[in-house]
């Protein structure tokens, strides 16, 4: 067994463990080795379906150090005007980019791909079996705690008879016959996606089949850009969501004014949300899922044979013509929350809600900055993954105490303000203070933090 070591040594080379060494490689002069099962980095991206993109602005996607895109806006589509969304391909490459033009250059940065991590320090190369053992010298960074789970290397939960045609969205692009119809199974992003890719293909959407198990509270898109012309969109979205939380007497109450006022959307208005996993969508995309009629709302599947899908609350006909897409895979496979510092042990999770990466960045930089454990933790609370509807309240309410935490140390937001990955610094720089319009927006912001964090406390009471 050979014997390696390394002052960091980090498991998952994904845009987690990409954004955490990024900062110890440019902040400190640390070592920091990178164990991964894939050949390249990127994590999930790698095996990812060909038509993914990113659902938030590229501009702020990624490690600190390197923008992902050039701050360009889509030409035409369903995103038309809004911020480039890269696709799979082009945040692949980026992180190929960065591993070799930039960590690997440094001298400070070893690189393990297509290898196992068994646990104690010890992982094994899948090309050639040899075995490794390797010692951090301060930390061991595990990024495999919120393993990403997608359609290919998924196993659906429900039986499937061996002559039904079924498969993971990623073959879609396989199709070499038309069939008679597509059932796309889920109704998260990834069912959003199959059910856009099959529309803007031009099959008609009276023989698309969606089987929605759980119908959703969606983000605006439009309410997450950071280029200066969507100030009051984005700003004004979370001054609205916090004002929101302020005013709430119930939760049900609340979703209703976050929906009123933008802040959520769904595709479906007749039907109510039971779930919310942060998902973003633009309101083309939305008018685009609405042409499909056949919306199958009998819970999850059981089971499917030639002739049926069995699911929790009735049947449905099928046939052997028919393609099923199996988009059922959670995007996280584990939602459990785990003390981020932990003696020689991090493991990054989101510390702000919709992102990672800035999450893995800011937990890198508290890593280097701070000395104690307790203190690291105070700093970086995890936000608990949305599941159901009423985990807004549970992770909002982590997220607003984090950002007060924050507020108490200048170097703190200062570090922030300065780092690429936060998108709303950069939306608040350069404000002027006679710019009545914009400082409005903030003076409302600034109003209702307080009042919706107490608020939140009773609201959670009321879902507990």
């Amino acid at each position: 067994m050979r014997e390696l070591q390394a002052d960091y040594v980090v498991v998952g080379s994904g845009a987690v463990g990409m954004a955490f060494a990024d900062i110890i490689l440019t902040e400190s002069d640390a070592s920091v080795l990178i164990i991964d099962r894939y050949a390249k980095p990127g994590g999930h991206w790698n095996v990812a379906y060909p038509f993914v993109e990113l659902h938030q602005p590229a501009a702020f996607y990624g490690v600190s150090s390197k923008e992902l895109s050039g701050g360009r806006l889509e030409q035409g589509g369903l995103n038309d005007g809004l911020g480039e969304l890269a696709t799979g391909a082009q945040v692949s490459a980026y992180f190929d980019d960065v591993m070799r033009h930039q960590f690997l250059p440094t001298g400070r940065v070893q690189y393990y791909p297509s290898c196992d991590y068994q646990g104690d320090g010890q992982f094994e190369s899948k090309i050639s079996g040899e075995r490794f053992s390797v010692t951090a010298n301060k930390k061991l960074v595990d990024c495999t705690h919120l393993n990403t789970e997608v359609p290919s290397t998924h196993l659906p939960n429900f039986s499937v008879a061996d002559d039904v045609r079924f498969m993971p969205l990623n073959d879609l692009p396989k199709v070499s016959e038309a069939p008679a119809g597509y059932v796309v199974i889920g109704a998260g992003k990834t069912g959003i996606d199959a059910c856009l890719w099959l529309l803007g293909n031009g099959v008609d959407p009276d023989t698309i089949t969606w089987i929605v198990s759980r119908d959703a509270w969606l983000l605006d898109r439009r309410n997450t850009q950071i280029a200066d012309e969507f100030f009051f969109e984005t700003m004004g979205s979370y001054a609205n969501q916090m004002e929101s939380l302020a005013e709430a007497e119930s939760p049900d109450a609340l979703f209703e004014k976050l929906e009123e006022t933008g802040y959520f959307v769904r595709i479906h208005p007749d039907v109510k949300p039971s779930m919310f996993h942060a998902a973003t969508i633009s309101t083309p995309e939305i008018e685009e899922l609405r042409r499909i009629k056949n919306v199958i709302r009998l819970g999850r599947v059981k089971s499917i044979s030639r002739d049926q899908i069995v699911l929790d609350k009735g049947v449905v006909p099928t046939s052997p013509e028919i393609i099923h897409v199996d988009c059922s895979a959670s995007a996280l496979a584990n939602i459990g929350i785990k003390t981020i510092f932990t003696g020689k042990t991090i493991t990054p999770q989101m510390v702000r809600p919709y992102q990672p990466v800035f999450s893995a960045a800011f937990i890198a930089h508290v890593e280097l900055s701070y000395a104690d454990d307790d203190t690291k933790n105070r700093f970086c609370a995890p936000v608990p993954l949305p599941n159901h509807d009423t985990d807004f309240l549970r992770f909002t309410a982590v997220s607003l105490a984090n950002q007060y935490q924050w507020n108490t140390e200048p170097a703190l937001r200062a570090w922030i303000a300065g780092n690429r990955l936060d998108g709303p610094s950069k939306l608040l720089q350069g404000l002027k203070p006679d710019d009545a319009e914009k400082m409005q927006v903030v003076k409302r912001i600034q109003e209702s933090v307080p009042r919706a964090a107490a608020n939140l406390q009773r609201l959670l009471q009321q879902v507990s």
